[in-house]
């Protein structure tokens, strides 16, 4: 029976749970204030070291001092983020108690029997204004709450995504150690009950994609190798050289037109692209004697800009890598101009897909699956995945992407059961049918302005980006996410992984070997110089280039062995290629040939 102590009891929670959500959206809108208007992690403070890094580079001291300022700046993003996130779930859950609490004390009243009709008609009336108000306060307080706790969420991701890594800090060079540390969602039980649903998974052919002679041992078609993973098939690659000496330097050619692409091979040749402002270019090298034996130029393409789009220092107007199939070269740019040339430098075809919105310039590299150039375009209208003739440039298939900015490429894998084009931008790593384009699956787990490409190893699929997330994916039937860690992430270089390891490189010289399978830490590695290449494994060896031109190069395995750390003598933000035992490299002017 509802009495009057009943009725106390519930005025009582819902008095204190209206408190409580007044006070938890006070501190949000708190928060959004102090986030714009202090510098929580002390960019400025970063930034000014940095400075003083740049005229003293063997101030150890320094660097360890940055480098602890860098770890605090993740500390208090993830703290930001995660009290965001929980002040508005609390805000929620108390609102519903104070609505609760209400209807049950509405509901509990009976109508006195002592009051004539019009005085009880008169409570009635009363109750429901006070009711109404009641429930726009309510809402009101709720609503402010959530909105400034977006507003709060999204400052958050334009101070912090990329900017410390961005400032290229040089680290202490220091030997690595066993720490083990085991990450969150580990569930080796479930990966192994999976493994047996997916029998071709191990092979050794995992990964590689085997259509239109892609793997071909002299063939580099495109970014990062067959499939875009980073994993090469070639043998007896050279463990030293020296861009000054010359030694075991067979050739360098100078490049007319800067570019951040790196070198795809067919054959003996090789291709690069190039731009300025003015022109775009596509060149075609000898790849034993290391001339160019033809230039292509983008000319009068129909919709084509006047004027070359404003783009990052860190990617200029060529970054895209072009990709081949042996029939033709093909190429994208900048300004989104895109093209097919024959293998004799006569152009196929060429258009314009829509100037790139973004505001660091269009990066993502190209693949090729059967006859088709597939084209990640996530740019800030219209983000689509793009399938186009390699005969006509006519667009075979496109799919909407619900995503947002993006600058990583798609990756190729064939998982023993079929065929998927796999990509990453904020929300979603996101698999599609390469025949027609169809979704295939999505998860939700990435955020911020995506970089890194994803990288696939034993039946995972591993995605990474600065102030979100590294996720292990574990392909099968339903997709899912087998682990997770924040300690280490990536803004700009590529993740690379074999069926037992992972390799996570950051752009600030750090670099973390986990377990594949559980993501256990087994050792991590600090350089000394920034590094915006992706690493490549080739005959069980990892090949990692920095920024001045070194070369690191160390076992694929759970220790940290260094085999190597030869200087090419220029300096480089490229990604190698590999062909029949040699390495192709290109620094800021030259491409270099490398081999015994």
């Amino acid at each position: 029976m509802f009495n009057n102590t009943n009725e106390i009891l519930w005025k009582r929670i819902a008095i204190i749970a209206g408190i409580f959500s007044l006070v938890i959206c006070i501190l949000l809108i708190a928060n959004y204030i102090q986030i714009n208007k202090a510098d929580p992690v002390n960019m400025s403070v970063i930034k000014t070291l940095t400075d003083r890094l740049y005229q003293n580079p063997n101030d150890n001291q320094l660097r360890e001092e940055i480098r602890v300022l860098d770890l605090l700046s993740r500390k208090a993003y993830f703290t930001d983020k995660w009290q965001i996130r929980t002040g508005g779930y609390l805000v929620l859950a108390g609102i519903s108690i104070v609505i609760i609490a209400l209807q049950i004390i509405i509901l509990g009243r009976k109508r006195n029997p002592g009051l004539t009709d019009e005085v009880q008609e008169n409570i009635t009336l009363s109750q429901k204004k006070a009711r109404r108000w009641i429930i726009i306060g309510g809402a009101s307080i709720l609503v402010s709450g959530i909105v400034f706790a977006y507003f709060s969420q999204n400052d958050l991701k334009y101070k912090f995504s990329g900017s410390v890594n961005n400032l290229i800090i040089n680290q202490k060079d220091s030997s690595g150690n066993n720490n083990q540390q085991t990450p969150v969602n580990t569930n080796a039980d479930t990966i192994n009950a999976e493994a047996s649903e997916q029998p071709s998974i191990m092979a050794k052919k995992d990964s590689i994609v085997e259509s239109n002679g892609l793997n071909n041992n002299d063939n580099y078609p495109n970014f990062r190798g067959p499939g875009g993973n980073g994993k090469a098939t070639q043998k007896n690659i050279p463990l030293s050289w020296n861009g000054q000496s010359g030694h075991n330097i067979l050739w360098k050619t100078e490049i007319p037109l800067s570019g951040y692409n790196s070198p795809v091979i067919w054959g003996n040749k090789i291709f690069l692209t190039g731009a300025n402002n003015s022109k775009r270019e596509i060149y075609c090298i000898d790849k034993n004697s290391g001339k160019i034996l033809w230039t292509n130029s983008l000319e009068k393409i129909a919709g084509s800009p006047v004027q070359a789009p404003k783009v990052s220092a860190e990617t200029g107007l060529a970054a895209p890598t072009a990709a081949t199939d042996g029939t033709g070269v093909f190429a994208i740019f900048a300004n989104g101009d895109i093209t097919g040339v024959d293998m004799m430098g006569k152009t196929l075809w060429a258009e314009n897909l829509g100037d790139p919105q973004n505001h660091y310039g269009h990066s993502s590299s190209l693949m090729i699956y059967k006859n088709m150039v597939i084209v990640q375009f996530d740019q800030r209208n219209s983000p689509k995945l793009i399938a186009l003739s390699v005969k006509t440039g006519k667009t075979v298939w496109s799919t909407n992407r619900p995503v947002k900015l993006s600058w990583s490429s798609p990756i190729i894998v064939n998982t023993g059961k079929r065929t998927e084009i796999i990509l990453d931008s904020e929300p979603y790593v996101a698999s599609y049918n390469p025949d027609n384009g169809a979704e295939l699956w999505k998860i939700d787990c990435i955020s911020g302005e995506v970089g890194p490409s994803l990288t696939y190893a034993n039946g995972i699929v591993f995605s990474v980006n600065d102030y979100s997330k590294l996720s292990a994916i574990q392909l099968g039937n339903q997709p899912k996410i087998i682990w997770e860690n924040t300690d280490f992430l990536s803004d700009i270089p590529s993740p690379v992984a074999t069926e037992k390891y992972l390799f996570l490189v950051t752009s600030f010289g750090t670099v973390v070997c986990y377990d594949a399978i559980n993501g256990t830490k087994y050792w991590q590695k600090e350089f000394s110089n920034s590094i915006y290449s992706s690493p490549v494994i080739a005959d069980n060896r990892v090949y990692l280039l920095d920024r001045t031109g070194i070369m690191h190069i160390f076992k694929a395995d759970k220790e940290y062995v260094s085999l190597g750390e030869p200087v090419l003598g220029e300096k480089s933000a490229c990604t190698p290629a590999f062909s029949n035992g040699r390495i192709y490299l290109r620094g800021d002017k030259n491409l270099f040939c490398i081999g015994k």
